[in-house]
This record gives C-alpha cells, sequence and structure tokens, in this order.
C-alpha cells in the first residue's frame, strides 16, 4: 500500500484522538454496557443499544486511525532546506492577480485539510497548481468558477 503524506501537526493530533479514544472513550463505553446489563431484559434496553452502538463507533474510529497511522510518511518541512520551492507541508503566501487579494494556505494531507483554517489537501485543485513551483511564478488554478491566476509570493517552512 502506497504510503500517505502527514505533517507532524497532523500525526499528533490522529495519535491524540486514538490515546483518548483508547483510554478514555472505550472504558467509558465498556462502563455503560456493563450498567445497562445489569438493568435486565437486553431486548428493550434503549440505554444498552445506544453503548453498543457508540461501542462500534469508537471501535471502527481506533481502526479507521491506527490503519491511517500505520500507512504514513510524516515529513518535517521545518527540517528541509529551504528552496523558495512549493512542497508539501510548506505554507505559501499568494496574491490573486485579478483582485489583489492575498491568501495563505498550507498544503497537508487529506486528513488535515480544512479550508477555514488555511489548510489545503495535496490532492486539492490549489496545491496541484503549486507543487513544484517557486517564489515569484504565477499559476493558473483551475476552479468551478474558472481559472484563476495568482503570483506565489513567499514559501515558508513553518
Amino acid at each position: 500500500m502506497n504510503k500517505v503524506p502527514m505533517t507532524v501537526v497532523g500525526e499528533k493530533a490522529l495519535r491524540d484522538e486514538l490515546n483518548q479514544l483508547k483510554s478514555v472513550e472505550r472504558p467509558k463505553v465498556i462502563n455503560a454496557i456493563s450498567e445497562a446489563r445489569e438493568h435486565g431484559d437486553l431486548k428493550e434496553n434503549a440505554e444498552y443499544h445506544a453503548a453498543r452502538e457508540q461501542q462500534g463507533f469508537i471501535e471502527g474510529r481506533i481502526q479507521e486511525i491506527e490503519g491511517k497511522l500505520s500507512n504514513s510518511q510524516v515529513i518535517d518541512v521545518t527540517k528541509m532546506p529551504k528552496t523558495g520551492k512549493v512542497i508539501f507541508g510548506v505554507t505559501v503566501n499568494l496574491l490573486n492577480l485579478d483582485t489583489d487579494e492575498e491568501v495563505r494556505y498550507r498544503i497537508v494531507g487529506e486528513d488535515e485539510a480544512e479550508i477555514k483554517a488555511g489548510k489545503v489537501s495535496l490532492t486539492s485543485p490549489v496545491a496541484r497548481a503549486l507543487i513544484g513551483k517557486e517564489e515569484g511564478d504565477i499559476v493558473t488554478v483551475r476552479t468551478p468558477r474558472g481559472d484563476v491566476e495568482y503570483e506565489i509570493n513567499k514559501v515558508e517552512h513553518i
């Protein structure tokens, strides 16, 4: 299976969630199932069924996170040479040439993407247009509303 790129921050967030699920949520739901069993008839016990459903969700999420972590390739851009080139993990300051609006994006893995926080997935149209380009380059990004031209003002390894 192919390795999936992930930032150091993204890996830490997944490990923290995994730890929370295993050490807090899993014991809590096991306790809830145990308490619900003590109430008697399991067929008509809504608390029991809700707890079992929650347990299924937690176990599924644990497996999902463990799978992602086992297939991840953690990339720390702060330890890479600063070449001015756009690569995975960098933060890019762009100038929209049509509107003179400045935007800032960090190129991250798919699980870390959050457009409102300025984090775009490596597979997004913006990131695909930027990868391999350098400071000062003009790039064209294809969007649903048409092509947008950006100038790469700054590439940061933060």
